[in-house]
């Protein structure tokens, strides 16, 4: 029996695999379960396919990729991999959807893209580190402070500091917040607020903050406009340099039936799409068009609204950020690829309408007290931390205290996780149900004379979207065309007609949206057509078959009569 995952808490490297493992064995017919590559400190990547095997291979339906956990401390992406997985195999042949989607598709997901930072994270004396634990660019620390859990609790909070030139002082009624000091103030009592840790090399006076020594953002590393360091903080030596990334990408070319991509991070409760680097405008019109339906439909699941990366979540308004998944898996290969952040602290806090990246820069002191009261009545206090006094080494007596970024920010906190992952399985689902699907609607024959046979095959998507997926997948002939092919036995001969005939790319109904628009166009452009004239003797068997990468492939046979 495999180990039931419970969706309030977060898990270790070996408990992930045991679960993923135990699936493998309990439900076979549904889901396979393989290593596509180690990672920096040699563990497997895990790669789940989930799919009715009895109604053909995962490789040959449409396909959703789930990726979760690239940033060392988002493990809650993980869990919300899980619950999707546990999902789909509880609720197969109870649900209909869910039967439906297997039976027509399948999932490929990554629980955890990154084990190696996640395990630093979820240590008990956690490390927070971006991504990777590998060193890049740095060989060996510089001097400065570094992040550490000083008093073994399982926390980095911040040390508060008495310092009388300090930017930092009490709120005169809540004096757990520390506020700006005002600009012409003096003569009260400051701090300085630094992160919980301990400086390299101190000198007794000075206290410069360390860049980490695992620099590496593997959210960097993808083929798309990647840039060297001095561009790109944290984008590896070259493309593809770090080994997570490329497995991915290696297991993403060899499955060309991926028609869809959704990426679990946190935090910020909203749903993120390309472009980083350009405005919406670089968009071919439909592609933008179809992008912003589908954001629309995930808003309407899961509450989160769905955003542009360049126009509404740039971390600094005059750079913008390269080789990431997203511009990847649409720019180059015209999937449309999404990347979801779990959880906002500010929405459960009753904050509305706030720039999601402005926001972290500088904000009301309205929306602090509010987050304070929001820790201290659903998070019991465990949020936002009180000052306590500590004994340090180098600084001597100092306080910790204030936000646990950890529990309360980076993830959901555990007592909230089910709520807020469950509504993006029914997204997942949802996303790949509309899916361009190959179907055959009609095979027959003709008798045109004696032993003369005219076949005809005739095809339809019928799924949302194109069999292209995009417009960029065609721009960047990034899929082939549908194939059509014909098999004869041995007594039969080709007369007319191609073996083997291509027949382009087959309309969705995602751009059917208005009967007034004066361009509306219901023509038959989801179906296509291949005929065949066959000298074969009454009684024989044809088989076709039709395929598509991302469509799926479908086969049938004929008996001549």
């Amino acid at each position: 029996m495999a180990p039931r995952p419970a969706f309030d808490r977060f898990y270790g490297y070996d408990e992930l695999t045991e679960i993923l493992q135990g699936w493998a064995d309990e439900r076979p017919e549904l889901y396979a379960l393989e290593s596509i590559g180690k990672s920096h400190e040699g563990r497997d990547i895990w790669l789940a396919a989930i799919t009715n095997t009895e109604t053909g291979p995962a490789l040959e339906k449409p396909a959703l990729l789930i990726e979760a956990n690239i940033h060392a401390v988002e493990v809650t992406g993980a869990t919300a991999a899980l619950y999707l997985i546990n999902r789909l195999l509880s609720e197969y042949g109870g649900d209909e959807r869910i039967t439906r989607v297997l039976d027509t598709r399948a999932f490929y997901v990554l629980a955890r893209l990154n084990p190696d930072g996640a395990e630093l994270a979820l240590a008990e004396r956690p490390r927070f580190i971006r991504s990777s634990t590998r060193p890049w660019p740095l060989v060996e620390e510089l001097d400065g402070l570094y992040e550490e859990d000083l008093d073994g609790d399982g926390r980095i909070l911040m040390m508060r500091i008495r310092d009388l030139n300090g930017s930092w002082k009490a709120h005169s009624e809540e004096p757990r917040l520390m506020v700006r000091r005002d600009p012409d103030e003096e003569g009260g009592e400051y701090f300085r607020m630094l992160w919980e840790g301990r400086i390299r090399n101190y000198d007794g006076v000075t206290i410069k903050i360390a860049p980490p020594l695992e620099g590496l953002d593997l959210n960097r590393n993808f083929p798309m406009e990647w840039a060297v360091e001095a561009e790109q903080r944290g984008a590896g030596p070259y493309p593809t340099s770090e080994p997570e990334i490329r497995a991915m990408v290696q297991a993403i070319v060899e499955r060309p039936n991926i028609t869809a991509h959704l990426a679990y991070h946190t935090f910020s409760g909203v749903h993120l799409r390309p472009y980083s680097s350009y405005p919406d405008d670089y968009y071919p019109t439909n592609d933008l068009r179809a992008y912003k339906l589908l954001g629309e439909r995930a808003t309407e699941i899961t509450g989160y609204p769905a955003v542009s990366i360049f126009h509404d979540f740039k971390y600094d308004p005059k750079q913008t950020v390269k080789g990431g998944a997203n511009d990847w898996l649409y720019d180059h290969l015209g999937i449309y690829s999404w990347t979801t952040e779990f959880w906002s602290p500010q929405r459960e806090a009753g904050i509305e309408d706030y720039q999601y990246i402005e926001w972290m820069r500088d904000h009301p002191l309205e929306d602090d007290l509010k987050l304070i009261r929001w820790s201290d009545e659903q998070l019991d206090g465990k949020g936002y931390v009180d000052w306590y006094a500590f004994d340090h080494d180098q600084l001597g007596e100092v306080e910790l205290g204030g936000w646990d970024l950890m529990y309360a920010w980076a993830n959901v906190p555990p007592q909230f996780l089910e709520r807020e992952i469950a509504p993006h399985s029914e997204l997942a689902i949802w996303h790949l149900l509309v899916s361009p699907r190959l179907e055959i609607l009609s095979l027959d024959a003709e008798e045109l004379g004696e032993g003369s046979w005219l076949v005809r095959l005739v095809v339809h998507n019928t799924g949302w979207l194109p069999t292209s997926v995009s417009d960029k997948a065609v721009e960047r002939k990034a899929v082939r065309p549908l194939e059509v092919e014909i098999t004869l036995p041995e007594a039969a001969r080709l007369h007319g007609g191609e073996k083997k005939v291509e027949l382009g790319q087959l309309d969705g109904r995602v751009h059917r949206r208005s009967l007034l628009w004066w361009a509306s166009d219901d023509a038959t452009s989801d179906r296509a057509k291949a005929e065949w004239v066959v000298e074969a003797p009454a009684g024989s068997v044809v088989q076709v078959e039709a395929r598509h990468q991302r469509a799926g492939i479908v086969r049938r046979e004929l008996t001549l009569e």
